[in-house]
This record gives structure tokens, sequence and C-alpha cells, in this order.
């Protein structure tokens, strides 16, 4: 816990681009979380939880769409301590790449749910 701290002080004053990213995650990983809670629908017996292109989109059960708030806790907490780690180990560089790579994964899971939301 104490390196921890180390870290985040010293990403902030050297670094602030990483705070910056790691707050951007933490909200949109946010944003990711209540919408989708917003949106799971359990009393629908059938919903859409995924696409193939063979086989067009998949039915399932609402429980199947919870995996969106897990990946919103991973995304939003578990990547900013791994980034902070990836800081301390490789630095600056490697932490902003991969605090951008998760922005990415995020958007991503954004798009996912707002499609298979716009099919069900």
């Amino acid at each position: 816990m104490k390196t921890l701290k180390e870290d985040i002080i010293k990403a902030y004053k050297s670094e602030r681009g990483i705070i910056i990213l790691m707050i951007l995650n933490f909200l949109l990983s946010a944003g990711l979380f209540v919408f989708s809670l917003v949106n799971l629908n359990p009393n629908s017996s059938v919903v859409k939880i995924g696409y193939g292109d063979i086989g067009g989109y998949r039915d399932g059960t609402w429980f199947d769409m919870l995996a969106f708030p897990l990946l919103a806790i991973i995304f939003g907490i578990l990547h900013g301590f791994l980034a902070l780690r990836i800081f301390h180990k490789r630095g600056g560089g490697m932490a902003k790449f991969f605090l951008i790579t998760t922005t990415t994964l995020i958007l991503g899971a954004f798009l996912v749910i707002v499609r298979l939301l716009g099919e069900g």
C-alpha cells in the first residue's frame, strides 16, 4: 500500500497524463457500469447477448448480460492499479499505452452493449 501511494504521488508530479487517463478510465467505466445495470431488464425472458458473423445474434438470458458490469469494474478499478504497477516497473510511456488501450476497450464495450440493446 505504501508503494501504491508513492507511485500515485510520483505519477502526479512527473506524468500528469497518467493521472488524467486514470480518471478518464474510471469515469468511463462508472458510466458503463451504470448504463449496463440500468439496461439489464431482468423481466424479459430472452435478450440478445452476442453477435456472430455466421449465426447472427445469439439469444440468452439477462443474467448473461452481467458481463458488462463486471467488465466495468475490472476496467475501472483493476486496470487503474495495473497502470500504476506498469508505471512503477516500465515507465510512463507503457502506462499511458495501457490506459489508452483500456479506454478503447471501454468504448468498444459501450458500442457492443448499445448494438445488442438495439436489436433486443
